[in-house]
């Protein structure tokens, strides 16, 4: 989606078998209740290894930091966590609060993930301390456990502040968890992370702390795509030191850790590129990354993405998007030159920089190592489809989905051309709607998108969650509480009614 002109935005204010998911008893002690407690959960469960989640409530005094220590007693061994630094000696595991999380008021809780292997059995925790008190049991008692382990079904829907998003990769035409159940990314846009930066005002726009992310899944939300910005993320010059580099790359993990918490997926994509271009529908005459360019450029989109997938390529809950809206089909002579350069990069007709191709990206993103699901989108602001499969790039892990952008306002806008150039791509590959949504203030259009994409078991991502004028934004909200406005209201309905 193009942005409101900078002046609006100035005034604005700143062979794997899942297991059901098995939940193990909080175990107490009869009497006071107990100054912690724990409960541990098994959320996927594999031949050779499971993904597992931790529910910490403070019940005594308030901690400005803390630590939870349990024990395996089957041989299970962490490999990578979230929410919390992880670590393993002997049997021993600890979980240290991220910077973001440590404070824990008194009846407040936190969340935590983490992958690890086993062979073989994989028996629960039976105690747990928290900064050295032990959870689940009344002082000086025995903890008696309540129940035996029983396995409870995975819920359908995002969980309610907590839990862990889906390890997600591509199986034939759908995304799937690694049980291989089908999931649809469903969700919202959180804009600012492309403009905030390159404008030297900040890097979010607006609210991203917990309660803020609290009242996306608030919405039933079970996706976030965040915009990004490759010369903040890269901390180039021309960005101020403190909203570009490792500042900006730390508040993006902060921001993902924070959608994880809620158990929903974060969608990473590059929006803002540099390349001056200054042709048929420019949006800027700048070399610097301050507006949508029609490709991404050579010169640093590739290396964006090798950062960005080595940052992440440990977690399999978080999806790439390539670039979100090229449109080589207004630089080009022809529709033909322009998905070459869409899939090929190189030197394309009517674009004045050297572009970096899909297949560029896609390689740099797998020679950094990282297998997570990639979107790309197509030609038009990512609203044609139309070549997308003869010109689709080659991926090696098979994780390669198609994103589509729509709007009242674009070409690809009626059933009938969804039925003609979408059908065709989602009977092959995923297909994501990164960004849908209206100029209207209204949402009379998107209720059209919802429904022929619910018809067809497919995803989609409202523009945006951000507190703008809904008719030059369009905007989802109107505080940051969650409060909807007309066009929001249509959307919260809509997941609430799918995921409630």
């Amino acid at each position: 989606m193009r942005h409101p002109p900078r002046s609006v935005l100035l005034a604005v204010a700143g062979s794997v078998a899942l297991i059901a998911g098995a939940a193990w008893p909080v175990v107490t002690a009869q009497g006071a209740a107990p100054l912690c407690t724990v409960e541990y959960s098994v959320t996927g469960q594999w031949d050779a290894g499971f993904q597992g989640a931790v529910r910490i409530t403070n019940n005594s005094t308030a901690l400005s930091s803390w630590t939870l220590t349990f024990d395996f007693a089957s041989g299970q061994k962490v490999t990578q966590g979230w929410n919390a630094t992880w670590s393993q000696s002997g049997t021993t595991v600890t979980a240290v609060n991220e910077s973001y999380n440590g404070a824990l008021g008194t009846g407040a809780s936190v969340s935590a993930g983490f992958l690890a292997s086993r062979s073989g059995t994989n028996a629960a925790p039976t105690a747990f301390q928290l900064n050295g008190t032990t959870c689940n049991v009344d002082s000086g008692s025995t903890p008696t456990p309540t129940a035996t382990a029983t396995p409870t079904p995975t819920p359908t829907g995002p969980p309610d502040g907590g839990g862990a998003p889906p390890a997600l990769h591509v199986a034939g035409n759908r995304l799937v968890d690694a049980g291989g159940t089908a999931h649809r990314l469903l969700g919202v846009n959180r804009s600012g992370g492309e403009f905030m930066c390159v404008q030297g005002r900040g890097i979010w726009d607006g609210p991203v702390d917990d309660a803020a992310i609290g009242a996306i899944a608030g919405w039933k939300a079970d996706t976030v795509r965040i915009p990004l910005n490759e010369e903040c993320w890269l901390g180039r010059s021309n960005i101020k030191p403190e909203y570009g580099g490792a500042h900006y790359v730390d508040a993006v993990k902060d921001l993902v850790a924070r959608v994880e918490a809620h158990g929903m997926t974060p969608v990473l994509e590059l929006h803002w590129t540099q390349g001056q271009y200054t042709g048929n529908s420019a949006g800027c005459t700048d070399v610097h990354a301050t507006c949508q360019k029609p490709m991404p450029d050579q010169q640093y989109a590739p290396a964006f993405w090798s950062s960005v997938a080595g940052t992440f390529k440990n977690d399999p809950a978080v999806v790439f998007d390539l670039f979100n809206e090229p449109y080589p089909d207004r630089a080009t002579a022809t529709t033909t030159q322009a998905w070459q350069c869409w899939r090929d990069g190189g030197t394309c007709p009517g674009i004045g920089y050297e572009v970096a191709g899909m297949q560029d990206l896609v390689d740099a993103v797998r020679a950094a190592g990282a297998r997570n699901v990639i979107l790309a989108g197509g030609l038009a602001y990512s609203n044609d489809l139309s070549q997308w499969l003869t010109h689709r790039p080659t991926d090696p892990t098979g994780n390669l989905a198609a994103a589509y952008h729509v709007y009242n306002f674009n070409s690809c806008a009626s059933e009938s051309c969804w039925n003609s150039t979408l059908v065709p791509v989602a009977a092959q590959v995923p297909l994501v709607a990164g960004e849908i949504g209206e100029n209207t203030c209204s949402h009379g259009f998107v209720d059209q998108v919802m429904k022929w994409f619910d018809d067809h078991g497919l995803s989609y991502l409202g523009w945006t969650w951000n507190t703008w004028d809904c008719s030059s934004g369009p905007s989802l909200i109107s505080g940051y509480d969650g409060t909807p406005t007309a066009y929001g209201t249509g959307l919260r309905d809509h997941l609430r009614a799918l995921n409630g």
